[in-house]
């Protein structure tokens, strides 16, 4: 049931993001639905079906719904495990490809139809007190020669960016998220660790179950 809210939740926020935010948080012209809304409405859909499919199953203690439980979850997590190794193995090739990914929608950043993308700049180099994908000189084929977004400014004003003599931020934003996932890693992988081990203690709950309807014999609906 806390599966199934929680996903629930998640679906509710998911939508209202991509309802009042629009493309909020899309990086990447390469993939436009990969944005903060997406991403939580997949996740949101996933947890509320795999918690719908647990949760019913084990009410009704039917066997079929529970083997739809463990199959959903052994895809979940062989899905993680086959990216995760991939991640690390080529971790050099789709450092560049992100990099080099970024720059381009840089383009798009003051192209109509793309406010979610100049947002997510925004927000990003304004939170992180970054500039830039590798540095703040990423701007200049975009906006003009010494112009960079104001919120790249360490004294944000309006219209700060075209002033060559203000104080920027130097830092990339690429290298800043780089070392926020390095101070935060033992964090990330406490919270990877739990969602690993809720799951397969998820796997195990479907088969004892269905191992103890094969035992005696309950007949379950279709």
């Amino acid at each position: 049931m806390r599966r199934q809210l929680c996903g629930c939740g998640l679906l509710g926020v998911g939508i209202w993001l991509s309802v009042s935010q629009g493309n909020f948080a899309t990086f990447s012209p390469s993939f436009p639905s990969l944005s903060a809304a997406n991403l939580v409405i997949a996740i949101g859909t996933i947890v509320m079906v795999t918690g719908f499919l647990g949760c019913l199953g084990a009410i009704k203690e039917n066997k079929c719904l529970l083997l739809s439980f463990f199959v959903v979850l052994l895809i979940i997590l062989l899905a993680e495990l086959i990216l995760l190794i991939l991640f690390f193995v080529y971790m050099d090739k789709v450092s560049e490809n992100a990099k080099k990914d970024l720059k381009e929608g840089l383009l798009l950043y003051n192209t109509e139809n793309n406010v979610g993308l100049k947002n997510a700049w925004n927000i990003i180099q304004a939170e992180m007190r970054c500039c830039g994908v590798t540095d703040y000189t990423d701007w200049y084929p975009v906006l003009g020669e010494n112009t960079v977004p104001d919120r790249c400014c360490m004294e944000n004003s309006q219209g700060c960016g075209r002033n060559s003599t203000t104080p920027l931020w130097k830092t990339g934003c690429y290298d800043k998220v780089k070392i926020w996932f390095d101070d935060n890693k033992h964090v990330l992988g406490t919270v990877g660790m739990c969602i690993l081990v809720m799951q397969i203690l998820g796997m195990a709950f479907s088969m004892t179950l269905c191992q103890h309807i094969h035992r005696t014999g309950k007949k379950y609906a279709a």
